[in-house]
Order: structure tokens, then C-alpha cells, then sequence
């Protein structure tokens, strides 16, 4: 690869249920690292033999939404401590071409900016950053809906100043509008790209990302993202879920995988978004292994 586009991991969850990994709803993603995490380093070595450069813990799903109040509390910085000693032990078996991104997930539900409650948000915020502290080389808030998720991120790190990546989900309930500008790019708050590139910037953010959002509107975000901030770093990592709902949340059932999506198609999106302006690169649920290694082949000609 060149330095111009890094590639991203794909979709932790998927790729753990592809490979016969315990799996089921409400855990998703967390219940292999609870009852088999073996599937976990597997899943860091498919993608990084794949071509990625960075891999993302798996801890998206180490929150209340998913595994429940009581076992958070008790189990909440253990499981996000394993999710990041994988990660690790996958980067460095590396030999130093890899770096571990800490998830820090959207801490009530994904798509739901409507149910984030800042007074509550840093007791799900602090045991994350407290497991994950000592493997992470960055922090990516991902899945973002709202300006309010990411500051809140930012308060809860307090004084650690490794990079933070902050990657914002966007409305995709009509995804021709927004491709075919009939629409501008919006967040799943409904508040602007341009507001969400000047709190980024605000908040020092290191990149500006898009992910787990329908990849037909992904271009748009970045364009939008590039003229209000045209010095910031940006990225793309698109879903293949099916379209669903506006309001309904992410993974709260096992969304229908597209099968438009494979890796050429996925590849072709990506040229677009990085001629828009990205220059991280990667997939997010429903992205498995085969399309980052061809993100990696078909980029690095750039």
C-alpha cells in the first residue's frame, strides 16, 4: 500500500457468524468474546491477512443494549479488556504493520440518537476506556448519530490524547436522494455534515470517518465533509445491510446482508469516495475478508 489510502478491517460481527462462532441476538458481536474468543483472533487475522491495517477491537457490543445491565457492571472492563489483549496479540503478531483501534460504540443503540442521555453516558463510557486503554494505539468512536454522542466520547477520555477517530452514521432512508443530491448528507440525528466536520475539528479529532450507513450515500458525506473542513483527514467504512427503517435499531435483529455487495461492486464505491476525499478506506457489518483484500489490490495503485 501507499501512504495516500489505509485500509481498514471489515465487520467484526458478520464475519464471527460466517465463521461458526457463537452468534445470536441480543449479544451479537459480544458473545463469541464471552463464550468462545478464540473466533475473535481468528476474525483480526483474516482481516489483516486481507491486507488491513487496522484492526478495530471487538467491543462494540460490550454495552447494556447488548449483554444487559447486570453483566455490564460485572463483566463490562473484563470483556473490554480481552477485546483488546486480542486485538493486540493479532497487531503484534503483525510484526509492527498493524495498529488497534478501541471501539467506542454509541453507548444506547445504534441508530438511535434520540435515546442518548449524556448524564448517563460516561458510567458505559469509563469501563470501556478503562479495558481497552492499555492495547489501543487510537480510539474510534463509531456509529455516532448525534454531535452530542462524540462529545461525550471526548469528555470520557479525559486526559488521554492517543488520536481519536470519530466516525458518524448518516441517515440512508433514502439513499438515491442523497446520491443523486436531491437530499444533502445528514446525520441519523438529522443535524448537518458541515456541523459534524466543525465539532470534529473542534474536538481535535485525528479523521473524520462515515460508517454503518448504506454505501450510496457515502460519497456525498465525504464531499460534504471535504469543503467544510478540507484539512481534515477522512475515511468511509459502509454496511451491506439491507435497507430498513428509518428508527429502528441496529442490530436490535439480524439485518438481511445486500447481495449487490460484492467486492468489485463494494471496490467501485470506494474509488468514488476516495476521489471525494477519504483516504481511509475499510467496511463496517456485512464487509467480510474477500472485499478488504480487494480494497487493498484495487486501492494501491493510487
Amino acid at each position: 500500500m501507499t501512504a495516500e489510502v489505509l485500509i481498514l478491517d471489515g465487520g467484526m460481527g458478520r464475519q464471527l457468524e460466517r465463521s461458526g462462532a457463537p452468534f445470536r441476538q441480543p449479544e451479537w458481536s459480544a458473545l463469541a468474546l464471552m463464550e468462545a474468543p478464540d473466533f475473535v483472533g481468528r476474525a483480526h487475522r483474516a482481516f489483516i491477512e486481507a491486507g488491513a491495517q487496522v484492526i478495530t477491537s471487538n467491543s462494540y457490543a460490550v454495552v447494556p443494549f447488548h449483554i444487559g445491565e447486570a453483566r455490564f457492571r460485572a463483566r463490562g472492563r473484563e470483556l473490554a479488556d480481552l477485546a483488546g489483549r486480542i486485538a493486540r496479540e493479532a497487531a503484534n503478531a503483525s510484526g509492527g504493520k498493524v495498529v488497534v483501534a478501541g471501539s467506542l460504540p454509541p453507548v444506547f443503540g445504534s441508530y438511535r440518537p434520540d435515546l442518548f442521555r449524556p448524564d448517563q453516558a460516561a458510567e458505559i463510557l469509563r469501563p470501556l476506556i478503562e479495558g481497552l486503554a492499555p492495547h489501543v494505539d487510537l480510539w474510534l468512536a463509531e456509529t455516532q448519530g448525534s454531535l452530542a454522542e462524540v462529545a461525550a466520547v471526548r469528555e470520557a477520555l479525559g486526559s488521554d490524547r492517543r488520536p481519536l477517530w470519530l466516525s458518524f452514521t448518516l441517515d440512508d432512508s433514502d439513499p438515491e436522494a442523497v446520491a443523486t443530491g436531491r437530499a444533502p448528507a445528514r446525520l441519523r440525528s438529522g443535524e448537518s455534515v458541515r456541523r459534524a466536520a466543525a465539532e470534529a475539528v473542534r474536538l481535535g479529532a485525528a479523521a473524520l470517518l462515515f460508517n454503518c450507513s448504506q454505501p450510496e450515500v457515502m460519497e456525498a458525506g465525504v464531499a460534504e465533509a471535504r469543503a467544510s473542513a478540507p484539512a481534515a483527514v477522512l475515511g468511509v467504512y459502509a454496511n451491506a445491510f439491507e435497507p430498513r427503517a428509518a428508527k429502528a435499531a441496529a442490530n436490535a435483529d439480524l439485518s438481511g446482508i445486500r447481495g449487490d455487495l460484492d467486492p468489485a461492486s463494494y471496490l467501485a464505491f470506494a474509488r468514488r469516495w476516495v476521489a471525494a476525499g477519504a483516504s481511509i478506506v475499510g467496511g463496517c457489518c456485512g464487509i467480510g475478508p474477500e472485499h478488504i483484500a480487494v480494497l487493498a489490490q484495487g486501492l494501491k495503485a493510487r
